[in-house]
C-alpha cells in the first residue's frame, strides 16, 4: 500500500495523528471497514513542517479515510444529531478530560507510527461491575457455589422452610436437658430410627408406583406397609425400653413418608426434606447439651447419694418417736440408689468414679439404711434417772471385790436398779457413738461432693470434718462402747437372765442395733477414704452395665419423657419379683423327719434328720430337671409364643395399628386427598403415635390438660404469625413466652405429654403459617390444624379406654394379692433357712446376702404399690366410689408384716433356733405345734390373697394363728421347765445377747400374728365378709 505522512497545524485545523485516530473512530462508529496500514520505509520516516492549504489533502490512505468519513457524514440521514449523540457518549466516557490541547502550530510526524493518548483512569464501582458481569454468565453457571450448604439441600431455602418444623420437633424429642452421654445415645438412636423409617417408607413409595396397577391402588400398598411397620415398632416400643427413642423417631418418619403430600406421583425430594432437617435438629441439640451448662453424667448419682446421706443423718437423731415418714424416706432412698447407680453405669459419662466404686458405695449405704431401719428409736436410755447422780467410775476389779464382800447379804436387784446400772454404763458411750456416727456421715457427704465436683450446687447438711479424723473418732467411740459393754456384762449386779425384764431387753434392742450400724458406717467411711486417696482424674467412663440387660433399661430423662413413669416402674418391679419368687417357690421343700416316728413305722434304725432343699436320689430326676426338659419341647415353645402374643405388647400394637390406620384413610382417597395435604393432617397420626402409651390409659384430667395445651398452642401460634405478618423476631418473642413453660412441663413435671403436645401444636401452626405466608388465612390455618390435634388426642385416650384399659384400682388389688403371696413364700423361706435348718446347715454368708437382696426388691415393691395407689385419685368411678383408706392400711399392714419377718431373720443369727439344739424328745413334742404355727399363717395369707385377686368375700371364720402361736409357746414353756429341772438353772448363764435376741425373735413372731389379724380386718373391709347364707348358696 502507498505510504503517507500526516501533517497539520493548529490554526488551519489540518489533521494530525490524533485527528486520524478520531477519524478512524468515526469510521468504526459509522460501520466503515476501512483499514489503515502504515509504511515502515526509511525514506518516509522524516519530519517536516510545511504549510498546506485547506483544500490540499495529501493522497493516500489518510485522505481516503477523510473522504469516507465526510461522505458518511454528508450522506447520513441523521446528520448532526448523530454526531451530537456520539459527542455525548464521549463526554460520558471522558469526564473531566481536557481533549482540546493547543499545539501552537507544532506537529510531529511519526511516519505512520501509533501515537496514543493517556488519561487518569476512572474510579471503579466493583459491586455494580460484578453484578453486571454476572448477568453474562451461562445459565448453568448462575447457581450457587457447589461447596455451599445450600448446594447439598435438594431445594432452596424458600422451599425448604415448609418442613422447617421437623428440625424443631427433632430438637424437642431429644432435647438438650440431659447428660452428655444420654444426649449422644439419643442422637444416635433417633437418627438410626429415622433412617429405618425413611427407608421403609421409600420402599413403600417405590412399590406403590412401580407399575400402573400399583399406582391405581397406591393407597392399599402404602397402608399395608404402614400397618406392618407400625405394628413392629409398637411391639418393640413395649418390649425393649432402650429402643424407645429409635422407635418413636421411626414411627414419625414412616407417618411422614406414607401420609404427607400423598399423590400417585412420587417426589423423592420429600425424603431429603425430612431427613436433613432432622439431622440438623439433632446436631443443634447435641451442641447445646455439650456447651450450655453441660452435665458430665455423674450429677444425678452424686445428688442421689447426697440426699440419701442427708436422710441418714436425720435418722441418727436419738431418742425420737418412730416416724413413719422418715422410715418411708429411708426406704425410698434405698430404692433410688439402685436406680441411680444403674443409670450411671448404663451411659457414657465423664467422672472420677468408676462403676465398681459406685456399686460398692451403693451396697454400703443401703447397708447403713437397713441397719437404721432395724433400730427402735424410742428409747429411755438417756432418760433414766441415776440415783448416784454421776456415772460409776469404779474399775471392774474393785467392783467385783466389793460385790463379793456383800454378795451374801444382798437381795436380787430391782428393775429400777438394773435400768440405772445400764444407764450408768452405756448412756454416755452410746451418746458419744451417735455423735461420731453423725460426724462420719457428714464427712462422707462432704467428700462425695468434693470428688464429684458439685461443691457449687450442693452443700453438706452439717459442717464437715476431715474424713480421716472422723473415722478415727468413730473407732475411738466404738472402742469406748465395747469397753463399757464388757464392764456391764462383768458387773455382778447385772442379772444373768434378762429375758424376764422386757424394759431391759428394749434398751438392748436399741443399743445393739446401733452398734451394728456403727460397723456399717465405719465400712462406708473406709471406702470413701480409699476413693479419696486414689485421686482419680476426670476420665471418660464407658457403659459397664451387662449388654443383655441394657435393652430393658434406659436413662432417667427418657423414662420421664415417655410418660407413665409410675406404672412403668410398677410393672417392671412386679415382673422382677415374680421371676425371683417363682424361682424360689419352684424349689422343693422337705420338712424335718422325726427319727423316732420313722424308725417305729418302718422298723429300721434311726437315720439323720434332713431338712431344707434336699437333693433327689440318684437316678431320679429333680423337679428342676423335669421343668428344664419340658422347656425344650416344641409344644412348650409354641405355648410360650402364643401366651406372649396375649401380652400387653401385642395388645398395644393392635391398638396403635387400628388408631393410625383408621385416621390415615383420608390420605389415600381421591376425594379427600387435597384437603388432607393442604391442612397437613398427617400430624394427626403422628400425635396419636406420640400420645398413646403402652400401659397408662389416661384420665379425664389428662384429657382436659392435653386439649387445653393443644388449643393454647394453636391460638398462640396463630397470634405469633399474625402479630407482624411473620416477622421472625416477633415470632421468637412469642415462642419464648409460650415454649419455656411448655418445655418445663414436658421435661420436668409429672404430666410430660401435655407439655409435648402443646410444644408441637405451637411449632406446627406457627411455622406452617410462615411457610404458607398466611394463605388462605391465619384463622383457617389455626382451626384446621388445631382440630386435627384435638382429634388425635381424643383418639389416643379413647382407644386406651375402650381396648384393654389400665385401671389403677383393679391393678392395686392384684398387686396387694401378689405381695401377700410373696410374703408367704418369704415366710416359708425364713423358717426353713434360719429357724428349722438341719444340723451343720446353718445359714451361710451367701444365704444372708441373697436374703438381703430379696428383701431389697420387696421394699421396692411396697414403694411401687404406694405409687400405684396415688394413681387412683383421678380415675373415673362409674359403678361405686373408691375408698383408698382401707387399701393404704392394708399396704401398711403388709409392710409391717414384712419388717417383723426381717427382724425374725436378723435375730435368728445371734442364737441357735434350730430344733437339734434340744433333745430329740423335745423336738418330737414341739414339731406338730411348730408345723401348725407355720401352716396357719401360710393358709391365712393364701386365702386373703385369693379373695383380693378374685374379688370374693373373705370367710367369716379364719384359721386362728394366735391360737396356734399360744399353743406352741405354752408347750415350749413346759419343755423348758422340764429341761431346767434336768440340767440345772445355771447352764445357760452369761448368754445375755442370746437371751435378748431370743426375746426379740419371739416378740417378732408374735407381732407377725398380730399383723395377720390386721390383714384380715382390712381385707374384709375391701372385699366384704361371707355370711352363712352366701356360704350355703355356694
Amino acid at each position: 500500500m502507498p505510504t503517507f505522512s500526516s501533517t497539520g497545524t493548529a490554526s488551519d485545523g489540518r489533521y494530525n495523528t490524533a485527528a486520524a485516530q478520531g477519524i478512524a473512530s468515526s469510521a468504526r462508529f459509522s460501520g466503515s471497514r476501512t483499514r489503515l496500514k502504515f509504511s515502515t520505509s526509511r525514506k518516509d520516516r522524516t519530519s517536516e513542517v510545511q504549510p498546506l492549504s485547506a483544500t490540499s489533502v495529501p493522497s493516500g490512505p489518510l485522505s481516503q479515510i477523510i473522504d469516507t468519513h465526510e461522505n458518511l457524514r454528508v450522506n447520513s440521514a441523521s446528520g448532526a444529531p448523530s454526531r451530537s449523540q456520539s459527542q455525548k457518549q464521549l463526554d460520558v466516557l471522558l469526564p473531566n478530560a481536557d481533549t482540546d490541547l493547543k499545539t501552537y502550530g507544532v506537529n510531529e510526524l511519526r511516519d505512520g507510527f501509533f501515537d496514543a493518548t493517556y488519561y487518569r483512569p476512572q474510579p471503579r464501582n466493583r459491586p455494580e461491575m460484578m453484578r453486571k458481569a454476572s448477568e453474562t454468565l451461562p445459565v448453568a453457571m448462575q447457581n450457587h457455589d457447589p461447596l455451599s450448604i445450600r448446594y447439598f439441600l435438594p431445594r432452596q431455602w424458600s422451599e425448604f422452610r415448609r418442613y422447617s418444623h421437623i428440625m424443631v420437633l427433632s430438637a424437642l424429642l431429644n432435647h438438650a436437658g440431659r447428660p452428655i452421654g444420654s444426649q449422644i445415645d439419643g442422637t444416635m438412636s433417633t437418627i438410626l430410627g429415622t433412617v429405618v423409617g425413611l427407608g421403609w417408607g421409600s420402599l413403600a413409595l417405590w412399590v406403590s408406583t412401580s407399575t400402573k396397577t400399583a399406582q391405581i391402588g397406591y393407597g392399599g400398598v402404602l397402608s399395608t406397609f404402614l400397618v406392618v411397620f407400625t405394628a413392629t415398632v409398637a411391639w418393640l416400643r413395649c418390649s425393649f425400653m432402650r429402643l424407645y427413642q429409635a422407635v418413636i423417631s421411626a414411627g414419625i418418619s414412616i407417618c411422614y413418608t406414607c401420609l404427607a403430600d400423598t399423590s400417585e406421583a412420587v417426589g423423592w425430594k420429600k425424603i431429603f426434606d425430612y431427613g436433613i432437617p432432622w439431622v440438623f435438629g439433632q446436631a443443634i441439640a447435641l451442641i447445646v447439651s455439650c456447651t450450655v451448662v453441660p452435665d458430665s453424667g455423674s450429677h444425678s448419682l452424686i445428688l442421689s447419694f447426697h440426699q440419701a446421706l442427708d436422710t441418714i443423718g436425720q435418722g441418727l437423731v436419738f431418742p425420737r418417736q418412730d416416724n413413719l415418714t422418715l422410715r418411708r424416706d429411708l426406704t425410698w432412698h434405698f430404692v433410688r440408689l439402685s436406680t441411680a447407680v444403674r443409670d450411671f453405669t448404663i451411659e457414657i459419662s465423664i467422672s472420677r468414679f468408676i462403676s465398681e466404686d459406685a456399686r460398692s458405695l451403693r451396697n454400703l449405704v443401703q447397708g447403713v439404711i437397713r441397719a437404721l431401719l432395724a433400730i427402735h428409736p424410742d428409747t429411755d436410755l438417756f432418760n433414766i434417772c441415776i440415783q448416784d447422780g454421776e456415772e460409776d467410775d469404779r474399775s471392774p476389779d474393785k467392783t467385783r471385790e466389793h460385790d463379793l464382800n456383800v454378795k451374801e447379804n444382798e437381795q436380787p436387784p430391782s428393775l429400777q436398779a438394773i435400768l440405772g446400772l445400764i444407764a450408768r454404763r452405756l448412756a454416755n458411750p452410746t451418746r458419744s457413738l451417735i455423735k461420731a456416727l453423725v460426724a462420719c456421715i457428714s464427712s462422707c457427704d462432704a467428700t462425695l461432693i468434693d470428688l464429684g465436683g458439685q461443691r457449687r450446687s450442693l452443700t453438706p447438711y452439717h459442717a464437715p470434718k476431715d474424713l480421716s479424723l472422723s473415722l478415727q473418732a468413730l473407732c475411738t467411740a466404738i472402742e469406748s462402747f465395747e469397753a463399757a459393754d464388757l464392764a456391764l456384762m462383768n458387773d455382778p449386779e447385772f442379772p444373768s437372765d434378762t429375758s424376764a425384764y422386757p424394759e431391759v431387753v428394749a434398751l438392748f434392742l436399741f443399743v445393739h442395733p446401733l452398734r451394728q450400724a456403727a460397723d456399717k458406717v465405719r465400712a462406708l467411711c473406709e471406702l470413701f477414704l480409699q476413693i479419696q486417696q486414689r485421686r482419680r482424674r476426670w476420665a471418660l467412663r464407658l457403659p459397664s452395665y451387662p449388654l443383655h440387660k441394657q435393652f430393658n433399661r434406659t436413662n432417667a430423662q427418657v423414662r420421664h419423657d415417655r410418660g407413665g413413669l409410675t406404672a412403668g416402674f410398677y410393672f417392671r418391679t412386679k415382673a422382677q419379683l415374680e421371676r425371683t419368687m417363682g424361682d424360689l417357690q419352684s424349689r422343693p421343700f422337705v420338712p424335718t423327719d422325726m427319727r423316732d416316728a420313722v424308725s417305729t413305722f418302718r422298723g429300721t434304725s434311726a437315720h439323720p434328720s434332713i431338712t431344707g432343699y434336699q437333693k433327689q436320689a440318684k437316678g431320679v430326676k429333680s423337679q428342676r430337671d423335669i421343668l428344664k426338659s419340658e422347656k425344650e419341647t416344641f409344644r412348650y415353645k409354641l405355648s410360650k409364643t402364643l401366651h406372649r402374643m396375649q401380652g400387653f405388647e401385642c395388645r398395644f400394637a393392635l391398638k396403635v395399628v387400628l388408631a393410625t390406620t383408621l385416621l390415615s384413610i383420608p390420605a389415600w382417597l381421591e376425594q379427600s386427598r387435597d384437603w388432607w395435604n393442604d391442612y397437613e393432617l398427617w400430624w394427626t397420626v403422628v400425635t396419636v403415635w406420640l400420645m398413646t402409651h403402652p400401659r397408662v390409659s389416661g384420665t379425664l384430667q389428662d384429657l382436659a390438660a392435653r386439649l387445653f395445651c393443644a388449643a393454647l398452642g394453636a391460638v398462640w401460634g396463630g397470634l405469633a404469625y399474625a402479630a407482624d405478618g411473620g416477622n421472625p423476631y416477633v415470632m421468637a418473642v412469642f415462642a419464648a413466652f409460650f415454649m419455656i413453660p411448655m418445655i418445663h412441663r414436658y421435661t420436668q413435671s409429672v404430666h410430660p405429654r401435655s407439655g409435648l403436645v402443646g410444644c408441637i401444636t405451637f411449632t406446627v401452626i406457627s411455622l406452617s403459617a410462615l411457610a404458607d405466608e398466611g394463605r388462605p388465612s391465619t384463622v383457617k390455618i389455626v382451626w384446621t390444624r388445631g382440630l386435627g390435634f384435638a382429634v388425635a388426642i381424643f383418639a389416643s385416650i379413647l382407644t386406651n379406654w375402650v381396648m384393654w384399659p389400665f385401671v389403677a384400682r383393679h391393678e392395686l388389688k392384684k398387686s396387694i394379692s401378689a405381695m401377700m403371696l410373696h410374703l408367704a413364700i418369704l415366710y416359708r423361706s425364713v423358717v426353713s433357712k434360719y429357724i428349722l435348718y438341719a444340723e451343720q446347715k446353718a445359714p451361710s454368708a451367701q444365704d444372708i446376702e441373697r436374703s438381703e437382696m430379696l428383701e431389697g426388691r420387696l421394699r421396692e415393691g411396697f414403694v411401687r404399690i404406694r405409687q400405684l395407689l396415688e394413681l387412683t385419685r383421678h380415675e373415673i368411678r362409674l359403678r361405686a366410689p373408691f375408698e383408698p383408706i382401707p387399701y393404704s392400711a392394708l399396704i401398711e399392714a403388709c409392710e409391717r408384716f414384712f419388717e417383723h419377718l426381717i427382724e425374725v431373720r436378723q435375730s435368728s443369727l445371734y442364737f441357735r433356733t434350730s430344733p437339734h439344739v434340744n433333745s430329740q424328745e423335745s423336738n418330737n413334742i414341739l414339731m406338730p405345734y411348730r408345723r401348725d404355727a407355720v401352716a396357719v399363717i401360710l393358709m391365712n395369707l393364701y386365702i386373703l390373697a385369693s379373695a383380693l385377686r378374685t374379688n370374693q368375700p373373705v370367710p367369716r371364720y379364719m384359721p386362728s394363728a394366735a391360737a396356734a402361736r399360744k399353743k406352741l409357746i405354752d408347750r415350749m414353756e413346759e419343755v423348758e421347765v422340764k429341761q431346767m429341772k434336768e440340767s440345772g438353772p445355771n447352764e445357760h448363764a452369761g448368754r445375755r445377747w442370746a437371751d435378748v435376741y431370743r426375746f426379740a425373735f419371739a416378740s417378732a413372731l408374735t407381732d407377725i400374728v398380730e399383723q395377720l389379724q390386721q390383714l384380715q380386718r382390712y381385707t374384709k373391709e375391701i372385699t366384704g365378709e361371707a355370711s352363712f347364707a352366701q356360704v350355703a348358696k355356694e
